[in-house]
Formats: structure tokens, C-alpha cells, sequence
């Protein structure tokens, strides 16, 4: 089951086929104590939508707050030792703490969504795209989806000093995600792959890959 936010409201996607969602916010679904069963009703008593166009789809978030875990992948824990200027000590030993490195990242209203521009400090001099797995968590700390997600970052500023993390990460429209939430009882498969391209100009500039397999933490 996904579940997306557009501009004319919320559509399920069950099957190939697609469901308005009518009569419930995004913030209320999240409370939902059963969201995929709610779902599937919808699925099951409304008709599917005829040549649908989902049209502008919007992040999905509404008021919901995005943070970050920080040196969850063994070659994020390489990268961050090799870039900062003699402060790599605490980038590996979070990687081997108990406690994970979280942060936040963005409030709802600053988030990008699907083919929206995201953006770069002018002050940075060295700007990346970090893909990442989403998870929308309920009020009551249980996984209920998983969508993609961006985290913009200056690698340069939070190079120079680890406590400026907070000016490498957070600004506005550092965070993008979409295009849908896939909301399953089951976990995630730890085999899950996720992929970046940059294309410049119509042409592949940069790609890359990783799956979950090689994640610190589990989720």
C-alpha cells in the first residue's frame, strides 16, 4: 500500500489501482492506531479512480517534524573521519556508541517534495546529496511507513568542525521526500537497495548505490 499527498488531497495506491482517501487528514492517519488496515478499507469500498492523474504530488508530511541519524553506514563512518579536520575521533566512536548520533533536520514546512528544487548555502563551498530510508513513526514510536528521503549537507562547514553540524544540515529546503509513503505490517527487507543519479544537462553526472544490509543499527 502507498499513500500520497497531492494537491487535490490524499490517494492510496493498492495493486496498480488508485483510491481517494476522503474525510482524514495526513495527521490523523498517522495516529491511526491500524493505518494499513484503514487503508485497505478504503481500497475495498471505494472505486478505484479512472485515468487518474495524481497531478503536483506534495512531500508526505504535514506537521511532522524530520530528524536525522547520523554514521549509520560503515562508509558514512569512513567518509565523515576522512573529511573533518581533526575531529574524526567522535565520528567513529558514535559509530560503535550504544546511543545513535540524532538530530534534527527539518520542519514540515521546509521540506521539499517530489521534482521540487532543493538548495545550497551560499556561505558552502562543497554541497552533497545524501539519499536516505525514510520512516514515518507514530505518536507512539512504531514504524508505520517508509518513504526516501534527501538530506542535503554542507560537507565543507561540518568538515571544518562536528559542532557545526547543525549549519551543514539544517536550512531551508535541505530536506526533500517522496514522492509516496509505503505503508506495510511487515518490516522492510534489509536486501532494499537504494540508488542516486545526479544528471546535469540530460546526462548522468554521478551514481551510486547501497542497501540496508550495510546499515549500523537496526531500524
Amino acid at each position: 500500500m502507498k499513500l500520497y499527498r497531492t494537491a487535490n488531497g490524499l490517494v492510496a495506491e493498492h495493486e496498480e489501482h488508485f483510491y481517494p482517501v476522503n474525510g482524514v487528514s495526513f495527521n490523523e492517519l498517522v495516529c491511526d492506531s491500524d493505518i494499513h488496515k484503514t487503508l485497505m478499507g478504503v481500497a475495498h469500498c471505494e472505486p478505484p479512480l479512472t485515468g487518474v492523474c495524481l497531478g503536483e504530488l506534495q512531500a508526505p508530511i504535514e506537521d511532522q517534524d524530520v530528524w536525522a541519524a547520523g554514521v549509520t553506514y560503515y562508509r558514512s563512518r569512513s567518509a565523515r573521519i576522512e573529511e573533518s579536520q581533526g575531529g574524526g575521533d567522535f565520528y567513529d566512536r558514535v559509530y560503535s556508541a550504544e546511543r545513535p548520533e540524532l538530530f534534527f533536520k527539518s520542519a514540515a514546512r521546509n521540506v521539499v517534495g517530489p521534482d521540487k528544487a532543493v538548495a545550497i548555502r551560499q556561505d558552502a563551498t562543497w554541497s552533497v546529496p545524501e539519499p536516505e530510508l525514510a520512516l514515518l513513526i507514530s505518536p507512539k514510536a512504531e514504524i508505520i511507513g517508509y518513504t526516501i528521503g534527501n538530506d542535503m549537507s554542507s560537507r565543507d562547514i561540518e568538515g571544518e568542525n562536528p559542532l557545526y553540524l547543525p549549519q551543514a544540515k539544517v536550512y531551508d529546503r535541505s530536506c526533500a521526500l517522496g514522492p509516496c509513503i509505503l505503508i506495510q505490517k511487515e518490516s522492510i527487507s534489509p536486501a532494499t537497495s537504494i540508488k542516486l543519479e545526479i544528471l546535469r544537462e540530460g546526462k548522468s553526472a554521478f551514481s551510486g548505490s547501497t542497501n540496508l544490509t550495510e546499515l549500523k543499527r537496526e531500524l
